[in-house]
């Protein structure tokens, strides 16, 4: 992986238009790295929001917290900064922040 820091990213290609998800309570840039990793970098206001995916994914928390449940498993777990998830490709994960934001980079698989 090329970077500097856990979230700084050398040598990036960042699309500046900006994904806008759930009436913008979910807000994204995506970016590919020097050697090819797609990855989006977002933040997720307060409410309840499900995601499908294509690709597996792996969600990192860098600010902020928020539960998952991952395809509809019945148990909710609750992740903070500097925690992780992986969500299996074709697949879909539902998120909830209760209060601040949360901040994330996703990693596409």
């Amino acid at each position: 992986m090329d970077y500097c820091s856990p979230y700084q990213f050398k040598n990036s290609t960042v699309e500046c238009k900006a994904n806008i998800y759930f009436d913008g309570k979910v807000v994204s840039h995506s970016l590919t790295t020097a050697d090819g990793e797609r990855k989006t970098l977002g933040v997720i206001f307060p409410g309840s929001y499900k995601f499908d995916t294509d690709a597996a994914e792996r969600m990192e928390i860098i600010a902020g917290n928020c539960k998952v449940r991952i395809a509809g498993s019945g148990d909710w777990v609750g992740f903070g900064e500097d925690t992780w998830f992986d969500v299996p490709a074709k697949s879909f994960f539902e998120i909830e922040v209760s209060d601040s934001v949360t901040e994330y980079v996703c990693s596409f698989c």
